[in-house]
């Protein structure tokens, strides 16, 4: 095998490690991210619950001072009826606070109804303060883990390009240019191996010249299809079909 291709064979799998660490620490954001959302949406349903009780509340003490009203409407009308002297007045201010009576039943039953689901609101919030305690403390141990994991990815790739440019630079020139054009168009397979006369990177059957010419092992030979740089080693099978 050529010295240039066994160099650019240790330049393309160091390449390959930096897409690996290029891609997970691409990944980061977004889980940091949808951890935050996490949080966020834990919070938002507690302070939507919170406010259920809020509402709840406050309805149930407009009710209260409804029935005050109510209550006091009735004595006005209970005086009142003490000074008519008019039948048909005395008959209409019964019915005015039998009418008040009435609607107070039914606010005190729509105050039962309130108080049994400002119950049940408070229930819901009181397990969802201990939701949003139990994902605050997730969402900080992941975070944790996260930035940690970032920072060794970071210092991971820095060494990795460091490494790679000594790599590169070991590579003689006109090869190192070939690859270098050809991985920006063909990602990180670039030097690709012959099997049963097909090119490794595109997988196409490749003409009789050119895989003899690849395995004498003189010069630089690219793929006719893809224009990728071929090798071969002696456990291939160089099969070429007629």
């Amino acid at each position: 095998m050529l010295e240039a291709i066994e160099k650019l064979l240790i330049l393309q799998n160091r390449d390959r490690h930096i897409r690996r660490t290029e891609s997970e620490l691409a990944r980061i954001e977004p889980e940091r991210q949808a951890l935050g959302q996490r949080l966020a949406a834990a919070q938002a349903a507690h302070e939507a619950g919170k406010q259920r009780v809020m509402e709840l509340e406050a309805e149930r003490r407009q009710l209260e001072l409804d029935v005050e009203a109510k209550k006091e409407l009735i004595a006005r009308y209970a005086n009142q009826q003490l000074q008519t002297r008019k039948n048909e007045e005395y008959r209409a201010l019964t019915q005015a606070i039998e009418g008040c009576q009435e609607a107070i039943r039914q606010i005190e039953d729509r105050e039962l109804d309130l108080m049994e689901q400002g119950e049940a609101a408070q229930r819901e919030v009181d397990r969802l303060t201990r939701e949003v305690a139990q994902t605050q403390a997730f969402v900080e141990d992941q975070l944790a883990g996260l930035n940690a994991r970032e920072q060794s990815l970071k210092a991971e790739w820095d060494q990795l390009r460091q490494n790679r440019e000594e790599l590169a630079a070991a590579v003689e020139e006109s090869a190192r240019q070939r690859y270098e054009r050809l991985i920006r168009s063909r990602g990180d397979t670039i030097v690709v191996g012959i099997q049963h006369g097909v090119c490794g990177g595109c997988h196409m059957r490749l003409p009789a010249q050119v895989i003899v010419s690849c395995r004498a092992g003189q010069e630089l030979i690219t793929c006719t299809n893809c224009g990728r740089i071929l090798y071969y080693t002696h456990d291939m099978d160089m099969a070429v079909a007629d």
